[in-house]
């Protein structure tokens, strides 16, 4: 079966990713796919630093700003709408652009994942939290190093409370360790032929610079009102955690200074874009420019020619 191709634009926040597949999306007829999860929630358009009707040039978007913050939404939601989005573009011989920086909702999509349900015990997971509340995140690190450690590892750095409880979860239940099922739902073959351009800078801190006046800027178009107003409803767990609004909340509360909540905003995006990095430096097939060393437009000529050499055999 042919595959088909797609065009996959990664890389930190703040790096230009929108900037280039708008461009790119020019060049070849394209649409664009978001692959940000934060960015498909409706009214969270500046902390998100969702794309303006400007900025998207008259490209088509799609997955983006359409769920109410309120509903939940899973990387197997994202798979399904994104694959549907992808075909109907093909079918009227258009060029698919995957874009975002959710490493997650990227690799599930390309790999072809099969999110074939897994068996689910609500009074195991709250008996697991109970425990994790009572000896640590390391003790449940510890059980789950016992029959699945390289889950285990792989989860010890952030320690992510959820996938932890999860990971073990999976393994009661079905006697399969999470690492296994997720062999498993790759046995599939990809239906795309994808080429992966991800954007970066050499030096670290001119990244960094480059977020601080993002979020300087965001402030200056009403991120303060923005949250204050979604906070003033009632939002699910997911979308209140975005970087943006949960960093307000001490000013909101009279806690802390509006200057110092910024501040607070600027370091824990920099160290968002630290981990955006850390998945995307591991997939090897990313074909990567520096924002630091090239001029934009000299970023979009080449990417042209790796388009038109990788996709279209030019």
């Amino acid at each position: 079966m042919k595959k088909i191709p797609l065009l996959v634009i990664v890389g930190p926040t703040a790096s230009g990713k929108t900037a280039l597949s708008v461009e790119l999306a020019k060049r070849f007829n394209g649409e664009i796919v978001s692959a940000d999860s934060m960015q498909i929630y409706i009214n969270m358009d500046i902390a998100t630093a969702k794309p303006t009707e400007k900025e998207k040039q008259g490209i088509v978007h799609h997955l983006m700003d359409f769920l109410s913050p309120s509903e939940k939404f899973s990387v197997a939601d994202f798979c399904a709408l994104a694959k549907n989005a992808i075909d109907d573009i093909v079918s009227r011989n258009k060029l698919p652009i995957l874009v975002g920086g959710t490493g997650l909702y990227i690799d599930s999509l390309v790999d072809n994942v099969d999110f074939s349900p897994v068996p689910e015990d609500e009074n195991l997971r709250a008996q697991l939290y109970a425990l994790a509340e009572e000896k640590g995140v390391d003790y449940l690190l510890g059980m789950l190093s016992e029959f699945d450690e390289e889950s285990a590892n792989r989860l010890s750095e952030q320690k992510n409370i959820k996938r932890i409880v999860r990971s073990i979860e999976v393994y009661k239940l079905s006697g399969i360790t999470q690492t296994q099922h997720n062999l498993n739902s790759k046995l599939v073959e990809s239906p795309y032929n994808a080429l992966k351009i991800g954007l970066n800078a050499k030096d670290r801190q001119f990244l960094y610079d480059r977020i601080n006046k993002r979020v300087d800027y965001m402030r200056e178009k009403g991120l303060v009102d923005e949250a204050k107003d979604f906070f003033s409803k009632a939002n699910s767990n997911t979308s209140s955690m975005a970087i943006g609004y949960k960093e307000l909340l001490p000013y909101f509360m009279g806690e802390k200074t509006l200057d110092d909540c910024i501040e607070t905003l600027k370091m824990q995006t920099r160290r968002y874009a630290k981990r955006q990095l850390t998945w995307f430096l591991k997939d090897e097939s990313i074909n990567w420019f520096f924002i630091d060393e090239m001029d934009f437009s000299d970023i979009i000529n080449e990417a042209e020619e790796l388009v038109k050499k990788e996709l279209f055999n030019e």
